[in-house]
């Protein structure tokens, strides 16, 4: 058991970092390119890459060549729920909090 803890942990360091959280929404629903994420994030590509890389190597992403592009997607489509159930108690919270 303290094995799954351990990687719940590690994947959670991954999604503590607000430029990954952005990379795991635009990947909500669609494999998009290194390209596509550079316009769509307005960061470099040693940016992107770093990231993706990181992502990658924790089993949240995997990649795809087709031709010269590299094409990234989740690994596992409930990832993004729980990315939206934080997300929702994280908006509740500041909702609640401005209502005192």
């Amino acid at each position: 058991m303290k094995g799954l803890y351990l990687v719940h942990a590690e994947m959670c360091k991954v999604f503590s970092n607000p430029t990954r959280l952005e990379i795991l929404n635009l990947l909500r629903n669609k494999e998009m390119s290194v390209t596509a994420l550079i316009e769509k994030t307005k960061l470099s590509q040693a940016n992107i890459s770093q990231h993706l890389s990181i992502m990658k190597s924790k089993g949240i992403v995997m990649s795809n060549r087709k031709g010269k592009n590299v094409y990234y997607k989740l690994t596992n489509p409930k990832i993004i729920k729980a990315f939206d159930i934080i997300r929702e108690v994280l908006k509740e919270r500041l909702q609640n909090s401005k209502n005192i």
